[in-house]
């Protein structure tokens, strides 16, 4: 049989806690097959290590997890890339005017930041200069 995983080990290898996977599993980005008395131990393939992979991948994008799994479904049927490619670039052009948008406000926000810095530096130089306690 191919390479297996435990919930624990794909915990360990990419610092995960199970309940996290587990949630994972219940988003269907993972489909472990089900093994033990009762089937409660949950044995992951390959294809589920490399989707959880891509998955954590996708958040660090900052992609939702329902974006991430419509990507990832997509490579589940590779017959033709062209339109997961066409739909990868649409999403990340879309997540990178976001982040753009909150880059702008982020700098907007540091821009005012450093006016009330500048005020109050040169309110406190007056105050000092008249005698007045600081």
């Amino acid at each position: 049989m191919a390479n297996t995983y435990t919930i624990s080990d794909l915990a360990q290898e990419f610092d995960l806690t199970t309940r996290a996977i587990r949630f994972y599993e219940d988003m269907g980005l993972l489909e472990p097959e089900r093994s033990g008395p009762g089937g409660r131990n949950r044995v992951y393939s390959a294809r589920d290590r490399t989707r959880l992979k891509l998955t954590l991948r996708a958040k660090r994008l900052g992609l939702s997890l329902n974006e991430a799994k419509d990507l990832i479904d997509m490579y589940d049927s590779p017959r033709d890339t062209v339109p997961q490619l066409k739909k990868f670039l649409v999403v990340l052009a879309e997540h990178r005017q976001q982040l753009e948008s909150q880059l702008a406000d982020l700098d907007a926000t540091l821009d005012e930041v450093k006016t009330h810095e500048k005020e109050t530096r040169n309110l406190l130089v007056k105050a000092t200069k008249n005698g007045k306690p600081v």
